[in-house]
């Protein structure tokens, strides 16, 4: 069964309760009990990455953590050099089948 995301969001954007209303209708959730699903799936991604886990969705994609050292930066007003600190940031890498997907 293939659902229509058209007109589901602002200008073509999908929120969380917007997934949360999908799940609804499709699997027959209360509208609370769906949200909750999908807080739920949310946070055990947001858990994994927390934790420097790799993420790998098949059909979908891998959400990776990556490190990220220090590095001289330039403030873009006053043309000031300055150090950017170390981070962790999240990157997506769509699988093929997505990618696919998306630009059928």
């Amino acid at each position: 069964m293939r659902i229509s995301i058209v007109n589901r969001g602002l200008r073509g954007i999908m929120r969380k309760a917007d997934v949360a209303n999908i799940i609804c209708e499709k699997v027959g959730l209360s509208k609370t009990e769906a949200m909750d699903r999908v807080e739920d799936v949310l946070n055990i991604l947001k858990e994994s990455l927390k934790k420097g886990e790799a993420i790998k969705i098949a059909g979908f994609g891998n959400f990776i953590v990556r490190s990220k050292g220090e590095r001289k930066g330039r403030n873009p007003r006053t043309g000031e050099e300055i150090a950017i600190t170390p981070r962790r940031v999240v990157t997506f890498r769509p699988s093929q089948l997505f990618k696919k997907h998306v630009n059928s």
